[in-house]
């Protein structure tokens, strides 16, 4: 009876330890995972200019997220494998495990954050006003656009928030080149448009415009991966400070958009 006890609590144990090995195995973390497979698999729209598109002359992935998605894959010594998915679908892709991280300027919510961890925020970003650059009037709101006229893309997020405030004439326009032309031209006193675009737009245009007040909060932008990897986690936030301390990160936004877009907005 005791030799019959034992062999089975030895049995019982021999299968614990299986299960539990097996378990960790599935369990491994993300790092571990990544650096054994040699690759970093990056889910972006690539359709999404100045972030991320298909570069036309090289017909390969070019932007302001491709650029920094490579510097990170480097930074943690894999080389970077992308993987475009349409935005409608990327966060399912990624809670099924088709990609590793999303590098697609993913605003960090408090619902998402719910389903996945994210890295240190590295864009920030708001609503921000355009203006004439020889404008010497101070708009720091929409409520200082009231009586005014204000140019937006049509069906917008920003066409819908500036028509909720009484008083404001809302132009809508195609898109920006035509509100920029209409804005240097005073038949409309400001435009309205996230701050990262905007700094692309003024960096791509000759147009005597400038970026006015930044309007709402702050947004923070970070990657996203799934859940219970810590030691990922860590690396990829060691990875991103090396290279805004190193200013590889500098060059880069620089080169999309002629200033640092992991600070704040302002005007100029």
């Amino acid at each position: 009876m005791k030799i019959s006890t034992r062999k089975t609590i030895s049995a019982l144990f021999a299968g614990l330890v299986l299960a539990g090995a097996s378990l960790t195995a599935s369990a491994a973390d993300l790092l571990d995972t990544v650096k054994t497979r040699g690759t970093l698999k990056i889910a972006l729209e690539g359709t999404y200019p100045p972030f991320n598109f298909k570069d036309t002359k090289t017909n390969e992935l070019a932007g302001f997220d491709v650029d920094v998605a490579k510097l990170l894959a480097a930074k943690l010594g894999v080389k970077p494998e992308f993987v475009t998915s349409e935005w409608s679908g990327i966060l399912a892709g990624l809670s099924a495990g088709k990609f590793d991280v999303i590098v697609n300027q993913v605003g960090v919510t408090a619902k998402r954050q719910e389903t996945f961890d994210f890295s240190d925020p590295y864009t920030l970003s708001s609503a921000q006003l355009i203006v004439k650059k020889d404008d010497k009037r101070e708009f720091k709101s929409l409520d200082d656009l009231k009586g005014k006229k204000l140019g937006v893309g049509q069906g917008s997020n920003y066409e819908e928030r500036a028509k909720a405030v009484a008083g404001i004439e809302v132009k809508s326009y195609p898109g920006a080149p035509e509100y920029l032309q209409d804005l240097a031209a005073g038949r409309v006193d400001a435009a309205l448009n996230d701050s990262l675009m905007v700094a692309y737009l003024l960096k791509a245009t000759n147009l005597p415009v400038k970026a006015g007040a930044p309007i709402g909060e702050i947004a923070k932008n970070g990657i996203p991966f799934q859940k219970g990897n810590p030691k990922f986690a860590a690396a990829l936030n060691v990875a991103l400070a090396e290279i805004i301390k190193d200013g590889s990160f500098a060059k880069i936004s620089n080169k999309w958009f002629g200033k640092d877009v992991s600070k704040a907005p302002t005007a100029q």
